[in-house]
């Protein structure tokens, strides 16, 4: 379990708590690159850290990323009027570049002092990826943006989604990295030639820490003469990076792919999940349909998501449509779609779980080391130090990676084999 005050210093995540300034010293992603089509488009509201910011394209096709009301009256600059390389608050026209500063003041005589004085609260912004990404830290500890492999493929070997979650980022987080839900939560025994009905559901957890956060090996026996070994990473402070090598049914996929996520809270009760999947072989692409076929297996494809939202059709309010026939027929859960078997189990846990009422066990041990961390993280913040992960030499060469061997394979040869795909 979590002593009751070390779970209130991770899950509150507004200006001045101690996981606020740490996710503050990170780059986040902010938006989808799509989201922003146009140069001078509309305007759009967004929320993130539990602070209510406005992103706009500029004229020149920068992003703009400033505080959701005016400077003047707080009128909302949602209704702004994007123009020549500014937002103009519609009020009384005052207008604000990207970086925040006033650049027309029409209400006050030529000349006036005033305009110099009315600065916007403004966020670096830039665009890798296919993201909008933004640091909301002090400006001396800014580090270099990211440079993870996946926002060094192409366009046409990764994708990016985002979805909705209606709970606090950590449930999210503890839910990626934990490997044992597998066996479980996503095991369909209809199809009975899957890996999941193969192997057993204890793995074997070693969990290494490093200077970008952690990596752990999850060890399955298949059969007398095989094992699944699986390597995940966990980027501080709410990424996780899993491998896709080997298929369901235990052979080699044929697009070699990683995929993962990153939680990005929208305050502490709401959460921001971007999905990626990226090919790391260059003579390797993601083909559209191949895309679909990935959305639609997690339950987030376009037919799944409430129109203009990024929230699922399968929600709470619903019960995620949970389908008690199908779970009597194999489906484990009655739930369809992986991610969203997720979503219901970790928004069906309340908005933020008490962490105090829980009864850990051996599988655990990833989720627990990534709390230790976290909390390290927020104490070095405190004491004016850089967290784990904030520098991008530090998670450049990341990689996840699974295979299946024989039991005789000693580990530290599977994490020099492992460390050498990296």
């Amino acid at each position: 379990m979590l002593r009751a005050e070390d779970n209130e210093r991770l899950v509150r995540i507004g200006p001045g708590t101690p996981a606020g300034e740490l996710f503050r010293r990170y780059w986040q992603p902010v938006l989808l690159s799509s989201e922003l089509p146009e140069r001078d488009g509309a305007p759009i509201r967004v929320r993130i850290l539990g602070e209510d910011l406005v992103a706009f394209r500029d004229t020149e096709g920068h992003i703009g990323l400033v505080d959701a009301f005016c400077r003047h009256r707080r009128a909302p600059m949602f209704y702004g009027r994007n123009e020549e390389c500014g937002l103009r608050c519609v009020y009384h026209g005052w207008k604000f570049d990207r970086h925040g500063e006033c650049v027309d003041m029409p209400t006050e005589p030529p000349g006036s002092s005033l305009r110099a004085k009315a600065r916007l609260k403004a966020y670096p912004a830039l665009e890798k990826g296919g993201l909008v990404w933004t640091y909301m830290g002090p400006a001396e500890a800014m580090p270099e943006p990211p440079d993870y492999e996946w926002l060094r493929a192409p366009a046409t070997h990764r994708h990016i989604s985002k979805t909705y979650e209606d709970c606090n980022y950590l449930q999210g987080l503890e839910g990626g990295l934990d490997t044992a839900h597998v066996s479980y939560l996503h095991r369909d025994d209809r199809n009975d030639v899957t890996l999941l009905a193969q192997f057993d559901g204890a793995p074997r957890l070693d969990v290494e820490p490093t200077d970008y956060g952690y990596y752990y090996v999850s060890n399955r026996t298949l059969a007398e003469d095989r094992k699944y070994i699986r390597i995940y990473q966990y980027l501080m402070p709410a990424q996780q990076m899993r491998p896709s090598i080997v298929s369901s049914s235990g052979a080699r996929q044929p697009v070699p792919t990683i995929d993962g996520h990153i939680w990005v809270p929208i305050d502490d009760e709401s959460t921001f999940v971007y999905n990626l999947i990226y090919s790391y072989d260059e003579n390797t692409s993601l083909s559209a349909s191949f895309i679909r076929d990935i959305e639609e297996f997690f339950g987030r494809g376009e037919d799944d998501v409430i129109p203009g939202t990024f929230r699922l059709k399968r929600n709470t309010s619903n019960n995620f449509l949970v389908d008690r026939e199908l779970q009597k027929r194999g489906n484990f859960s009655g739930v369809v779609g992986i991610n969203t078997q997720d979503f219901a189990l970790q928004e069906g846990m309340g908005k933020i779980v008490d962490r105090s009422q829980e009864f850990l066990g051996s599988s655990d041990k990833a989720i627990v080391t990534m709390r230790r961390l976290m909390l390290e993280a927020t104490r070095a913040v405190e004491n004016g130090q850089s967290p784990r992960g904030a520098r991008p030499e530090q998670h450049r060469s990341v990689r996840a990676y699974d295979d299946i061997v024989s039991p005789s394979v000693p580990l530290e040869r599977l994490l020099h084999e492992a460390a050498a795909k990296w």
